[in-house]
C-alpha cells in the first residue's frame, strides 16, 4: 500500500482531487482533500503498487505544479480499518455514532448508531456524512419520511439513523461489494435488519428500487458529478413534499448542484458546511 500527499492552498488542492478522483480509471484506490490548519489544505490518495503512486504523483504535478508530492510505503496491513479505530463518538443532534464500548456509556437521550471500524464509508467524522445526520436532524423537525432510499449508502449509516428516528423502510445501493456486506451487517446489529437492505446497483436503477418509488427521503453522499448527472433520477424518485440530502461535494461546487436541483422544482431548505465540504437539504413541492 501506498500512500500519496501533498499540501498546499485550498486553490491548488482542489483541481489535483478532481483529477485524481475523476481519471478513468483512476490510479487511486482512495482519495480526500481537507483543511489542515489556516489557510492550509492537504491532499491524501492511497493505492496498492508504486506504479499506481507513480501516476498519482505526475496526475496532481500536472494539474498543480506547485505542489510537492510525497510517495511513502505503507506497512502492508487493513489501513482503512485502523485509522478508524479509536475514533472518538460523533454526536450530531440527537444522535451519537460510535463503536461499541464508546457506545455502552454514551448519554441518555442519545440515538445511539453502532458503527465499528471497517473499510465501508461512512463513520460520522467526515465532514459529509457529518453534515448529512445534520441535516436529518433538520427534517425530522418537521416530517416524520417513512419511505427512504440512500443512494451511495456506504456503511448504511444515514439509512440506520432514519430508521431508528420513525422511518418504516429504507433501502440503500452500493456500487462495492464489501460495502453492501458492511451495511447489511451494521443494519443487524443495530437491530433494523427488518427494516433497511442494501443492494448492489449503481443509482437507483435497482427493480426494486423503482417499483417502491417514491421515497419521502433520499439521501445521496457520494460525488459532484454524479450528483449532477443523477439529478432527474432523484426528483423522480422523490415523493411530492419529501426531501433530498446531498453531499459528497466541497463548497465551491454547490452552485452547480444548487443549479441541477433547483431547475427541477426544489427547494433549498438547508446548508451545512463541514471541512470544506457541502450538504445540501432539498425539499420537493406538494
Amino acid at each position: 500500500m501506498y500512500q500519496i500527499s501533498a499540501k498546499g492552498p485550498r486553490e491548488a488542492i482542489e483541481p489535483a482531487w478532481d483529477a485524481l478522483a475523476w481519471t478513468d480509471p483512476s490510479p487511486a484506490g482512495a482519495v480526500d482533500a481537507k483543511e489542515d490548519g489556516r489557510h492550509a489544505w492537504r491532499l491524501d490518495a492511497y493505492c496498492e503498487t508504486a506504479e499506481e503512486a507513480d501516476a498519482c504523483k505526475v496526475i496532481i504535478e500536472e494539474v498543480s505544479p506547485q505542489l510537492n508530492v510525497v510517495i511513502e510505503a505503507l506497512e502492508d496491513r487493513d489501513w482503512v480499518t485502523l485509522s478508524l479505530e479509536g475514533l472518538p463518538p460523533v454526536e450530531a443532534g440527537r444522535f451519537i455514532v460510535a463503536g461499541s464500548h464508546i457506545l455502552a456509556k454514551s448519554a441518555p437521550g442519545k440515538t445511539p448508531i453502532l458503527i465499528e471500524a471497517g473499510p465501508a464509508f461512512g463513520t460520522g467524522h467526515h465532514g459529509t456524512t457529518l453534515g448529512c445526520l445534520i441535516g436529518l436532524e433538520h427534517v425530522l423537525r418537521t416530517a416524520r419520511p417513512q419511505k427512504v432510499l440512500d443512494i451511495g449508502t456506504g456503511s448504511g449509516l444515514l439509512a440506520i439513523a432514519a430508521v431508528k428516528t420513525g422511518s418504516k423502510r429504507a433501502w440503500g445501493t452500493e456500487i462495492d461489494t464489501d460495502s453492501v456486506r458492511v451495511a447489511n451487517e451494521n443494519a443487524a446489529k443495530n437491530h433494523v435488519a427488518n427494516a433497511f437492505k442494501t443492494f448492489e446497483t449503481g443509482g437507483g436503477m435497482n427493480t426494486t428500487i423503482r417499483k417502491d418509488a417514491p421515497y419521502d427521503l433520499v439521501f445521496a453522499n457520494i460525488l459532484f458529478r454524479p450528483l449532477v448527472g443523477l439529478a432527474s433520477e432523484i426528483e423522480r424518485l422523490t415523493a411530492p413534499g419529501g426531501h433530498i440530502i446531498l453531499s459528497g461535494l466541497l463548497s465551491p461546487q454547490e452552485p452547480l448542484v444548487r443549479k441541477a436541483y433547483g431547475n427541477r422544482g426544489l427547494a433549498l431548505v438547508k446548508r451545512v458546511r463541514r471541512d470544506g465540504w457541502s450538504s445540501l437539504v432539498f425539499r420537493k413541492a406538494g
